[in-house]
């Protein structure tokens, strides 16, 4: 193996100015870096202890008047123990009387819309009933509903004290009629037959007629010139239905 001293020179010379190069260009600069942080170092360590030395003569100081500020502080946190308790306190008075008011509130709403529900239910029932009543009374014969309701009049004039039943006759006194109103027409037959039977409480000499009102569902009326004798269901419903109502109300 031969040694070439040509390319041994120029690796040489190569090194020798890539170490001038790296010494000119890194080195220096570095070393001026590290002695600019050695000396930025130094400058923060002084201000340091200068800094510590203050903080130190202010911690001296604030020591000496640590005593008379505990006494302060002492009752300073007693007041405002005592504040925020009472602040507490009121809100929570405040807090229990709202959710008072609001149970209150909420009892009555739901009590009114039970009473109302209620109530519906109970007028929802009447007219049901008086739709169910009407039906099966279609189906009795009038003559044997017009006998009951008229043995029911005959019964009420019956025990009507004499001064009240001789007002009602006295309505009729000059020439005006008694007007009998029932909820279906009636025979011929058996108008006569109501005339003559409330002839006997009633007198002779008072003149009845008749008139028809669906609207009384079963039995009747009777008309005087200035009173009205009802004895029809629809007076029955409309006084249950007022006692409803009524009671709704009430409550």
């Amino acid at each position: 193996m031969r040694l070439d001293w040509w390319t041994l020179a120029l690796q040489t010379v190569n090194f020798a100015v890539l170490v001038w190069l790296l010494r000119r260009f890194l080195y220096k600069p570095v070393l001026r870096a590290i002695d600019a942080r050695r000396a930025e170092i130094d400058r923060q360590e002084a201000e340091t202890r200068a800094a510590k030395l203050e903080l130190e003569r202010r911690i001296a100081a604030i020591e000496a008047e640590r005593a008379g500020i505990a006494a302060e502080r002492e009752a300073a946190l007693k007041i405002a123990a005592a504040q925020a308790e009472e602040s507490a306190a009121t809100r929570r008075t405040q807090a229990e009387r709202e959710a008072a008011e609001l149970l209150e509130g909420a009892r009555k709403t739901l009590a009114a819309e039970r009473e109302l529900a209620l109530a519906e239910t109970r007028r929802a029932a009447l007219d049901l009933g008086a739709e169910f009543a009407r039906r099966l009374l279609a189906e009795v014969p009038m003559q044997l509903r017009a006998e009951a309701w008229l043995q029911r009049i005959e019964q009420y004039l019956a025990k009507l004290p004499k001064p009240e039943l001789d007002a009602l006759v006295q309505q009729c006194a000059d020439g005006a009629s008694l007007t009998v109103v029932t909820s279906s027409s009636l025979s011929p037959a058996t108008m006569e037959s109501w005339r003559g039977r409330l002839s006997r409480p009633l007198g002779d000499g008072i003149g009845v007629k008749f008139g028809v009102d669906p609207g009384l569902i079963a039995g009747a009326e009777l008309h005087f010139p200035s009173a009205v004798l009802h004895f029809s269901w629809q007076n029955a419903l409309t006084v249950l239905r007022s006692e409803v109502e009524g009671h709704g109300d009430a409550r």
